[in-house]
């Protein structure tokens, strides 16, 4: 799994509780290549750090030893490398990844596709790490030849199958949120009700803050330079992902490359779309969601966003900088918290 895209601000707002101040539990650390950071405001008793961390590990390891690309004994390693178009049974934790991969495909127009680890490898994105990152053309097509989500991929429940023993998936764009929601479901599990789960930027928001009030998230602007927020969001019981172009790429020739790749030429995007920001009922889909619109370019994003009621936030490069545009559903969101 990769590094965060994009680093999240957390803040505040001014409120109060109707009594004295709840106890606040911090716990941080590092998993799927990046860290995690975790709140816990109140709740039973009986919540302490060291249930918060089990619940952690518990939900950590779950995610960790089903769909992990960079463990070669996971779930989705093990399916990678099975020769046969046999449907093999997956857990559930797989099965949902999966289908909601599957719907985000086809709602996407096949813009987010599980199917292209072996183009992101190629281009040095993936566990394997070419010495030539830029790929010829001819390498691009073989590549390619693997690639088609749902005509590659057969979802039963709990069965999947390939119809070509060369498909592989990479699921780096929607398992770290739901990881997220793995944690959040064990913290929930303890009796807490006011939590904020984060894991490299994709996060899951339950409750109240310390304060009182909505947990506040700062959107980053995409410019390495320095940690601006370009937008503060309230988010009312809602998973949150970025997917953005400007931490994870590199430079060949003085031409710059994205790690996200357009499925239908086999290369990184070009457009000037830098970010999107989605809020959707759970990380999975944010997380899933933010890489097919940041794939698709705020245009489109914003097509498909009303389509489907999603609210999202993008940021676009221009000439003087940066321009922002919203999708009625963020707006609402924005109104909301005034």
């Amino acid at each position: 799994m990769r590094t965060p895209t994009v680093l999240f601000v957390m803040l505040s707002l001014s409120a109060c509780w109707p009594e004295k101040p709840p106890e606040v539990l911090r716990l941080s650390g590092e998993t799927m290549g990046t860290t995690y950071n975790v709140t816990v405001v109140g709740g039973p008793d009986t919540l302490d750090q060291s249930a918060v961390q089990s619940a952690i590990d518990t939900g950590l390891g779950r995610v960790n030893g089903s769909m992990n690309n960079w463990n070669p004994s996971s779930e989705v390693s093990r399916f990678n490398a099975n020769e046969t178009t046999e449907p093999v049974e997956i857990s559930s934790d797989f099965s949902t990844v999966m289908a909601a991969a599957n719907q985000i495909n086809a709602l996407s127009d096949g813009a987010f596709d599980v199917t292209l680890a072996p183009v992101i490898e190629l281009w040095g994105f993936g566990p394997r790490r070419p010495e030539s990152p830029v790929p010829t053309e001819e390498e691009i097509a073989a590549a390619l030849e693997t690639v088609g989500q749902s005509e590659k991929l057969s979802l039963d429940q709990n069965a999947l199958s390939k119809s070509d023993p060369r498909v592989s998936i990479n699921l780096a764009a929607i398992a770290k949120g739901y990881g997220v929601d793995a944690v959040a479901q064990e913290i929930a599990a303890l009796g807490a009700e006011n939590y904020l789960v984060e894991i490299g930027g994709d996060l899951v928001a339950r409750g109240e803050n310390a304060e009182g009030a909505r947990w506040q998230i700062g959107i980053e602007q995409p410019d390495l330079g320095g940690a601006v927020v370009q937008q503060i969001v309230g988010v009312p019981d809602l998973g949150l992902a970025t997917s953005g172009d400007y931490r994870n790429y590199f430079e060949q020739d003085g031409i710059r490359y994205s790690h996200i790749i357009d499925a239908t030429t086999g290369a990184p995007v070009i457009h000037n779309t830098a970010s999107v920001t989605v809020l959707a009922e759970n990380a999975m889909l944010a997380d899933g969601w933010a890489t097919a619109f940041l794939a698709l370019g705020s245009e489109d994003a914003m097509r498909i966003a009303q389509e489907q009621g999603l609210a999202i936030f993008a940021i676009d490069r221009s000439e003087g900088g940066f321009v922002t545009v919203a999708s009625p559903a963020f707006e609402a969101l924005l109104e909301d918290s005034d």
